[in-house]
């Protein structure tokens, strides 16, 4: 995926946000968008490397991504806290919680905390414990996480040897990696476990999308 592509003739279908949904240039809306908004349930949860990944969506295309998808991943337990599954949804699809009426209330795209006794709706502006009415006398705890400074003055400062940004490598790499692990699942038809520490997954089939042949020119 992140390899260099093969030669293509110039389309002008590639451009202005076309781009991202072929395979040689993007990965669709979830390698795009997935960063966006897992990384609420990552920071929040702990989350690293899933050990197991399954996609449901419209048959593979070889060169377009899918219209939409649907993509399941198995967390293990980290210190105390317990396993989580996590399901990515875009291209119009929505948790089941959503057809149930008056469940939750009008939303836009956002994230969804499923727990025992509640659900968090949220996104980078707004939040709501539900059902409303179990959390009336609810008061949200104080900001506790400095504010950042901005995408590109953390980078700046960083390179500058002033601390580091809010989302190292060591955290945004294994973000990313969840993202593209969705898209292989996708791609290749089948779910896989996954072993982070090897960078391995159970289906051989799988390593032809996680390692592309670069082309001439371009190996490392």
């Amino acid at each position: 995926m992140a390899a260099p592509a093969a030669v293509r003739d110039y389309s002008p279908g590639y451009f202005s946000m076309n781009w991202r949904r072929y395979w040689d240039f993007g990965g669709g809306t979830l390698n795009d968008m997935f960063c966006h908004y897992v990384d609420l349930p990552f920071w929040a949860l702990d989350l690293r490397h899933p050990t197991h990944v399954e996609a449901e969506g419209p048959k593979p295309h070889d060169y377009g991504a899918a219209k939409w998808l649907i993509v399941r991943y198995d967390f293990p337990a980290r210190w105390k806290k317990p396993a989580v599954k996590l399901t990515w949804y875009d291209g119009g699809k929505r948790p089941k919680q959503f057809e149930e009426k008056g469940l939750l209330p009008e939303w836009g795209d956002g994230v969804l905390f499923v727990g025992e006794k509640g659900m968090l709706l949220c996104d980078y502006g707004q939040r709501k414990l539900l059902p409303e009415k179990d959390f009336k006398e609810y008061a949200a705890p104080k900001a506790t996480i400095k504010s950042s400074v901005g995408h590109y003055k953390e980078w700046v400062q960083a390179c500058l040897g002033n601390g580091e940004t809010t989302c190292p490598f060591s955290y945004s790499g294994a973000l990313s990696e969840a993202a593209l692990l969705g898209t292989v699942a996708y791609r290749l038809g089948k779910g896989f476990d996954w072993d982070g520490a090897k960078l391995k997954a159970s289906e051989a089939g799988a390593e032809k999308y996680i390692k592309k042949e670069y082309r001439k020119g371009w190996e490392l």
